[in-house]
């Protein structure tokens, strides 16, 4: 295997979807005003309204840390806490950037029920303590879908929304794979977000065709105030806008983000249903989304890994995790699956 071999360890392996490349090039003829005052800039905006049925605030950031982080520092101040899952991206994987942009904003950890928050461990992580000498909640963050590939339903999210409510906290969406989400759940991007009660949404593009660039999308308009200065001072507002916009036009346009997120789930099923009789293997969560979390032997996963297979194996002992992509192949899928077998011998 080469390093250009399709691999599985992670979404971002991938490269550009064709209606991305397009777009960019399309964008690159001529010039266009600077810092997002751009026609792309413009109709990405508008694509994305027209999308989830509202005219909510939109605003474009090089990658999913900034995004997050951002948009969580503009729903509180440093004596605030957010409440994530434990296994959260801000929590694990983003280098304290959230803290760091809200000056000091904490993160408090609530349990999860199949990497899922609930409405009971965010009541009880919310009321643990109410005095003055602790960070006073003020953010729910959910991971869509979350980090051990589980999705959340609208029923799920608004019943969450409704803690939200009664306990006067924000509702944050990390959707860094917010795409497959819906493809997993066949529902409206609008069902999915405001119309269950998020007031913001970070919207992966990275991971679902494009080459860098995620959408901060504010269905409570308010909570966007000076938020284009949050960006600027962060370093996030790009002269030539444009090029991080101009391919969500070319993702959005005939529902190609929809497609590709459906692909790289149906492939993720695929390998799921290719190793179920596989002795010794066995799925450690449900497979909702692009990812497929298998317990193997240490002596299987020694083996693939000698073979040239790419994957992450950061769930505890035994646990892998394998990501399908837009572009994955399903001839690759079923090698994959095969030397799993092979290597569990």
């Amino acid at each position: 295997m080469t390093d250009h071999t399709q691999q599985f360890a992670s979404d971002n392996y991938s490269g550009i979807c064709p209606e991305v490349w397009a777009a960019m090039a399309e964008a690159n003829r001529g010039h266009e005003r600077a810092y997002g005052e751009d026609s792309w800039t413009a109709r990405a905006a508008d694509r994305f309204r027209q999308l989830f049925e509202t005219d909510c605030e939109v605003f474009f950031a090089f990658n999913g840390t900034a995004a997050n982080s951002l948009a969580l520092a503009s729903l509180c101040q440093s004596y605030h806490s957010v409440i994530c899952s434990e296994t959260a991206h801000v929590e694990t994987d983003e280098c304290g950037a959230p803290e760091f942009f809200s000056n000091g904003s904490k993160l408090l950890t609530a349990r999860t029920l199949g990497g899922k928050l609930t409405a009971e461990t965010i009541r009880e992580v919310a009321l643990k303590r109410q005095d003055i000498h602790y960070p006073k909640p003020r953010v729910v963050t959910l991971t869509q879908a979350t980090e051990v590939g589980t999705v959340y339903r609208p029923e799920e999210v608004a019943a969450i929304s409704q803690v939200c409510k009664e306990l006067k906290l924000n509702l944050h969406m990390d959707g860094a794979r917010f795409s497959n989400a819906c493809a997993f759940l066949g529902c409206s991007p609008a069902e999915l977000t405001w119309k269950a009660g998020v007031d913001v949404l970070c919207f992966g593009g990275t991971k679902n065709g494009m080459a860098v660039g995620e959408a901060i999308l504010f269905f409570n308009k308010d909570l966007a105030e000076d938020f284009d200065y949050r960006c600027k001072q962060a370093g996030q507002l790009a002269s030539k806008m444009r090029y991080l916009s101009a391919p969500w036009v070319g993702l959005l346009q005939d529902d190609a983000w929809l497609r590709y997120a459906n692909h790289a789930n149906r492939c993720a099923r695929l390998l799921a249903e290719l190793v179920a009789d596989v002795p010794g293997v066995s799925l450690m969560f449900p497979v909702e989304a692009n990812g497929v979390f298998l317990q193997l032997s240490e002596t299987a996963i020694e083996r693939l890994r000698a073979w040239g297979w790419r994957f992450y194996t950061f769930i505890g002992a035994g646990g892998a995790r394998f990501m399908c992509s837009w572009d994955t192949e399903e001839a690759r899928v079923r090698e994959l699956a095969a030397d799993i077998r092979k290597a569990m011998v």
